[in-house]
């Protein structure tokens, strides 16, 4: 259980950054501009989650994400401080995945379990210049692997390598590795034939085998830019799915791309990156680009429309800081918990006597998610 001396030290952090003023949010009304990030200034952000558990029955434990992301080029994760009546709390971390998360066990009889978390990072837009081929150090062989690797949910046999290899053929340039060329047609293949889907639950499953055995190539982000990194990883090129959460306005005024309020509970958005070998990682997120084409004002746009045609080319090699990253984890075990792995962990979990909370019912969990730029 939180001391009041955790408390004090809680609130002296919390107010030790100023946040700024939520007239920042205004700003998603403005007419969108050309979709066109560039390596920006460094901002940072806090995220507070309150959870509250209405169901107290058995055992009752929680699992909060926290930034275990690092990517020294466009986010750097920040202290996390939290004040609750739990028996227990501390900073965990899934040996299998990597996933960092804060873990809270309740008392019994504990009749009104809660828990505020406060997190901070601080991120920036990102470019990387595509026509500049440089000599980025290699990847580890350890961290090679984890990112060509098989999951639950992302398989890189069977279907998805003839789905991979079909989309490729022919893409090789004469004298180069072809691993541009692979991974722009796995981009371009993923625009042109997936749509986003807004009856999907949260931000999908990401069972991309199913997806595609089933023909409806629909869902949100979880399920296509997972198909994206599938497919990639099928080619035998590192890739991965970084989870997290939308916290302010597209200074691009894209009000699909952005928070548009305060309130993020319902904000969780994955991205992903590709390492290439003559590049290190780049984002990419052709996802985003079938989110313009459903939601961006008027909606359902063409895929000529000039805002999804400046999407579609940014967001191969480039994506703006507005965004605050938790990890990049698949088949996350949840400490304490002897039931099934998660595919995915970027939405708070928990648990009682019933089994596991369902993430996706915040008004019932019951969590809100507010988030703020805060200058430091």
């Amino acid at each position: 259980m939180t001391t009041r001396r955790d408390l004090l030290k809680a609130g002296a952090l919390a107010t030790a950054a100023a946040v700024l003023p939520r007239a920042a949010f205004a700003q998603q009304a403005a007419a969108p501009q050309t979709f066109a990030p560039a390596v920006g200034k460094w901002r940072s952000y806090q995220i507070v989650t309150t959870v509250e558990i209405l169901k107290p029955e058995g055992q009752v434990q929680a699992w909060l994400p926290v930034a275990s992301f690092s990517n020294p080029d466009w986010f750097k994760p920040g202290e996390n401080s939290w004040t609750t009546n739990a028996r227990s709390a501390q900073l965990v971390r899934d040996p299998h995945s990597g996933a960092d998360m804060l873990h809270l066990v309740f008392a019994d009889g504990e009749k009104a379990p809660r828990v505020e978390l406060t997190s901070r990072a601080t991120s920036r837009d990102w470019a990387v210049d595509l026509t500049k081929p440089g000599k980025p150090a290699p990847l580890a062989a350890a961290e090679r692997a984890r990112n060509i690797a098989s999951t639950d949910l992302i398989p890189t046999d069977g279907i998805v390598k003839a789905t991979s290899d079909k989309i490729v053929a022919g893409k090789i340039v004469a004298g180069k590795s072809g691993e541009l060329e692979k991974v722009r047609a796995i981009f371009e293949w993923i625009v042109e034939n997936t749509y986003r889907n807004p009856t999907t639950r949260g931000c999908g499953i990401g069972d991309i085998a199913a997806l595609i055995k089933s023909g409806d190539l629909g869902g949100k982000c979880a399920d296509l830019n997972a198909l994206f990194v599938g497919l990639v990883r099928a080619q035998d090129i590192p890739a991965r799915d970084v989870y997290g959460l939308r916290v302010v306005p597209s200074r691009f005024g894209y009000k699909s791309l952005g928070a548009n309020s305060e309130i993020v509970t319902k904000a969780q958005h994955c991205r992903a990156e590709v390492f290439l070998s003559d590049f290190g990682w780049v984002p990419m997120d052709p996802a985003d680009v079938r989110k313009v084409v459903l939601e961006e004002p008027p909606g359902k746009l063409a895929l000529d429309d000039p805002k999804v045609v400046a999407a579609r080319k940014a967001l191969f090699g480039s994506w703006e800081g507005n965004w605050f990253a938790f990890n990049t984890a698949h088949d996350v075990a949840l400490p304490g918990f002897a039931g099934p792995r998660l595919g995915f962990l970027m939405y708070p979990q928990a648990v009682n006597a019933a089994g596991l909370l369902d993430c996706l019912d915040p008004d019932n969990f019951k969590y809100v998610i507010r988030a703020s730029e805060i200058a430091v």
